[in-house]
């Protein structure tokens, strides 16, 4: 593991990255709102704080970004804002600075539902003079510019700007309040509670001595041989999709359980191979399904502009029985292909982010409409990235889903999209052992949101919450160009190994599949607080673990945190 120590600063750099980490997501979200904004001709954009309203003319910024010049009515906000010399030219960088965007993309984008939606959020907050929602001249605006010769940039939106457009400050300084608490809780929760909660179940527990059982980071000794599949389920308009399927290369004794992985958002199946590859060397076979409305192959549909949606609504829908269909493909081949030693009356699935909801959706969550329609006109929307997500779920009909599969007898739930669609009394179904894992650095599906709570929702007695300090949702060092850049812009960023982050998930999904896919009890003491305390020792980036033993604890702070900070988890109403 020494491979993996970092040469930077650690606890006090850590601490300060997370908070600037966060603030740069939430605020950078801010930002990308409040530059699509339009103008009319006399291009004047109003500050609004009732009952004082100030004005400020495109043209004096226009101004400031050709040569520097600072005039009467740009200074005056440069005073009120206490502004130095090196935070003005920031500024003026920031004003001419162009973005690298495809037009077409731009367009297609804002006009898609997920586009739209997230135009209808930002134009509650910069409206067109008078009051009224901003989003289409918002949406005019950005796509104008990023047509225009001289690209997408701070200064050209608002030369493109069809309208004159108000600020509504006081909606503005709410969000960035509520900014601010998610920024606390991340930090109280990803650097106290849960690290204290996890230290106490380790305290109380017998020792063991880790270093001498079996190291389940290691690839087991089985084999793995791969192949695909293609199936067309008929019954869902011959809905055409491939599965990959990793098996050992050896069988192991008796009868082999299964385990579905379940990508996410424009993921794919190969996204997820280290895992297949890990739980099938350790004689498991594993089913890896596209889902082919909400993929990679869809993504590119979009951006090539023969798709007008991120993802299809129906998702919701066909996410969970591709789960359920391939597990029917998995028993019908069983004795032709497997020799029938599957036992797929044992299935675990794991479920990565949108494919979370699916795996808890299998366990038995179901989808709470009346909770979901709240939360999605809510405040919380413009700063839970995955809210935005969740609320396209409203498009479906409004009936009682019931996704459960008996044959599922463990979930894992990995950064899952979760809280909102199904709320406390969906989550409060299931019944079944479930795994949830978080992110402290997750701008997706932010854990203060998306796992925290809803953990303390889950009443199966076995359940575990697995934090990792560092995790962003995705393996940053494969993310494009584009995203790369805004990480390595956030000073003092540092992000774990993905090395690192492996080991820590292969670990514990591998125990976890062996106690409750393997019934074998032996591999209870690796589900212990303790273990992922063995595995995080010497590193800079820690891996935490707590289990129902603390879930009472965790309420009580949660509740505590709400008191001390005004609200959190009580999510205000939008006005």
């Amino acid at each position: 593991m020494d491979n993996y120590q970092h040469t930077k600063n650690h606890t006090n750099s850590t601490k300060l990255s997370l908070s600037r980490w966060l603030q740069s997501i939430a605020l950078g979200a801010i930002t990308v709102a409040s530059i699509a904004i339009p103008v009319k001709a006399q291009k004047t954009l109003f500050f609004v704080f009732p009952p004082l309203r100030e004005s400020l003319r495109v043209e004096s910024l226009e101004t400031f970004a050709q040569d520097g010049t600072v005039n009467q009515n740009l200074g005056f906000y440069f005073r009120l804002a206490r502004t130095d010399e090196e935070a003005q030219n920031k500024f003026r960088e920031a004003l001419n600075k162009e973005l690298p965007v495809e037009p077409r993309l731009v367009a297609r984008f804002f006009n898609s539902e997920l586009g739209a939606a997230i135009l209808d959020l930002a134009g509650k907050f910069i409206q067109i003079q008078g009051g009224s929602n901003g989003k289409f001249a918002l949406r005019g605006a950005l796509i104008t510019a990023a047509f225009d010769e001289e690209g997408l940039s701070l200064i050209n939106f608002f030369r493109q700007l069809p309208t004159n457009i108000q600020f509504d400050l006081p909606k503005m300084l709410e969000l960035a309040r509520l900014t601010e608490i998610a920024v606390k809780a991340t930090q109280v929760f990803s650097e106290e509670v849960i690290p204290n909660l996890s230290a106490a179940e380790a305290e109380s527990a017998e020792p063991v001595d880790f270093a001498s059982l079996p190291d389940l980071r290691q690839r087991g000794d089985y084999g793995v041989e791969k192949k695909r599949w293609v199936l067309t389920d008929r019954e869902r308009n011959f809905r055409k999709f491939y599965v990959d399927i990793y098996k050992p290369q050896q069988w192991r004794e008796g009868k082999t359980p299964v385990v579905i992985i379940s990508h996410g958002l424009s993921s794919k199946p190969e996204h997820f191979e280290e895992r297949a590859q890990h739980l099938a060397s350790y004689g498991y076979v594993v089913a890896l399904p596209q889902h082919i409305g909400s993929d990679a192959q869809h993504m590119q549909s979009f951006l090539k502009g023969t798709s007008r949606q991120v993802f299809l609504s129906d998702e919701f829908i066909n996410r969970p029985l591709d789960i359920s269909y391939v597990i029917d493909k998995l028993e019908l081949r069983n004795l032709e292909q497997f020799d029938g030693k599957l036992a797929t009356d044992k299935v675990a699935v794991f479920g990565h982010s949108f494919g979370g909801y699916g795996a808890l959706a299998v366990a038995g969550a179901t989808i709470d409409f009346d909770n979901l329609e709240k939360e999605c006109s809510t405040l919380i929307t413009r700063i839970n990235t995955s809210l935005r997500l969740q609320c396209r779920a409203l498009n479906l009909e409004r009936k009682d889903y019931n996704f459960r599969d008996e044959r599922v007898v463990a979930a894992i739930g990995h950064n899952p999209v979760n809280r909102s669609i199904f709320g406390p009394k969906g989550m409060g179904q299931i019944q079944i052992p479930v795994l949830m894992g978080a992110g402290s650095y997750d701008p997706a599906t932010p854990f203060v949101f998306e796992q925290l709570g809803s953990f303390t929702w889950l009443n199966s007695p076995n359940k575990y919450l697995v934090l990792q300090e560092g995790q962003a949702h995705v393996d940053i060092s494969a993310m494009d160009g584009g995203i790369s850049e805004v990480i390595e812009s956030i000073e003092e960023l540092t992000v774990p190994e993905t090395q690192l982050l492996d080991y820590y998930t292969n670990a514990t999904m591998l125990a976890f599949s062996k106690v409750y896919l393997d019934q074998n009890e032996d591999y209870l003491p690796f589900l212990q607080s303790s273990y992922l305390q063995y595995l995080s020792e010497g590193q800079e980036f820690k891996t935490y673990l707590i289990s129902e033993a603390s879930s009472e604890k965790l309420v009580e702070a949660i509740e505590q945190f709400n008191r001390e900070a005004g609200i959190f988890n009580q999510i205000p109403q939008n006005q």
